[in-house]
């Protein structure tokens, strides 16, 4: 198979148009919008269906929303609101930044580099929604899991 046409390999010169092959695109798009349909679909699922126990294997798990059975339910509903709210904020974001990175000349070149940066940026945007769900049930809660 000549390299030209096989789907792996970008063409960077063809006839001067910056394009990236579909299979470089399927890529990029599942890289750059699986945080914000992780975040809007674990946010959904936790503000209308938390888990019912606590468990260390799924949900929101930090010792202060596993002290009782009220942190747990208050810790998925704020986590839930909050990653709803990012998982929004994030595809909007990322399909403005997908959208340029289509449009600029050269592009092609640099593409995967930014898609990378994306993915490590909505990552830590992630992590990030512990400390507005943790200052909740700090603010709802003493240290020994009664409502304040």
């Amino acid at each position: 198979m000549d390299d030209k046409n096989h789907f792996l390999v970008y063409n960077g010169e063809k006839e001067g148009v910056d394009t990236m092959e579909w299979f470089d695109t399927a890529i990029l798009l599942v890289d750059v919008f699986v945080v914000p349909a992780i975040l809007l679909g674990f946010g959904w699922g936790f503000m209308k269906k938390p888990p019912q126990d606590i468990n260390g294997s799924y949900g929101y798990r930090t010792p202060a929303s596993m002290k009782n059975q009220d942190t747990w339910e208050f810790a998925h509903q704020v986590c839930g609101r909050v990653w709803w709210r990012m998982g929004w904020l994030l595809l909007a974001l990322s399909t403005a930044l997908l959208a340029w990175m289509q449009t600029r000349p050269g592009g092609e070149r640099t593409n995967w580099l930014m898609g990378i940066l994306v993915v490590l940026a909505e990552g830590a945007a992630l992590i990030l929604t512990i400390i507005p769900v943790e200052r909740a049930l700090k603010q709802n809660f003493d240290k020994d899991g009664n409502r304040r």
